[in-house]
């Protein structure tokens, strides 16, 4: 299986040089579950064009620092190319950004969160299972570093995951092979500590930054996670 990498966006500064850039953090976390999984970025970033989702055999789209609300050149093709991929019944995993621009482009309501910045290790209840989530406990634990949210999701979207700070964490689509997370199984521990560090003083204050840090020692279930990506682009397929 092919997995076609939409590169909605690049970490700040030189994190994006001294850490991989997201396409290849993906591609990481899946072959860690399948060695055979191939991959291609798309990157949407740079201004390529979205592919014809209907030649895609499964999709993932990154994070990003933009919000559905800007007017990136960009943004617009990728609401088009989420319907498209979406009526064509392409398997399609949202993460972060991904998440938002998801429901955005199906008609949820994404915008600021009056809840504030979440960042750190964030824990979610489980609220509803699907056959691809195997191991599947009461809980699942990812890093997270966003102000953005799905407030409101879209017809036809299922929460599986929710928290005190973020009602919408994880949502199935019913009448499409479609899902999409608000946490970051792609990021490793050292990455999102530069990530918070680097926004210290600046989007986040100090005490944010220590809390966000001090959570790490909560594990996290990005192996997990991962699975759960892996097995549903198979099992959509």
């Amino acid at each position: 299986m092919k997995v076609t990498i939409l590169e909605a966006g690049r970490a700040p500064g030189r994190l994006s040089e001294d850490y991989p850039r997201y396409p290849e953090m993906f591609a990481s976390l899946l072959s860690k579950v399948d060695e055979s999984l191939r991959f291609e970025t798309i990157a949407l970033v740079d201004g390529a064009a979205p592919p014809d989702p209907a030649q895609c055999e499964a999709i993932v789209i990154t994070g990003s620092p933009s919000g559905v609300y800007d007017q990136t050149p960009w943004m617009d093709p990728l609401r088009a190319f989420v319907r498209e991929a979406f009526a064509a019944k392409t398997p399609v995993v949202g993460v972060c950004f991904g998440h938002q621009i998801i429901a955005d482009a199906l008609g949820g309501d994404v915008r600021k969160s009056p809840k504030g910045w979440g960042v750190g290790r964030h824990t979610y209840q489980i609220t509803s299972r699907r056959p691809w989530m195997n191991e599947v406990g009461d809980t699942v634990s990812l890093s997270v570093s966003h102000q953005d949210q799905v407030l409101a999701p879209p017809s036809g979207a299922i929460t599986l995951a929710s928290s005190a700070h973020t009602d919408h964490a994880m949502l199935a689509y019913d009448n499409a092979p479609v899902i999409s997370i608000q946490g970051h199984p792609e990021f490793n521990d050292a990455f999102v500590s530069a990530l918070w560090s680097a926004r210290r003083g600046k989007a986040l204050s100090d005490d944010q930054v220590d809390a966000a840090l001090e959570s790490l020692a909560h594990p996290e279930d990005n192996s997990l996670v991962g699975e759960w990506m892996v097995r549903f682009l198979r099992s959509a397929r």
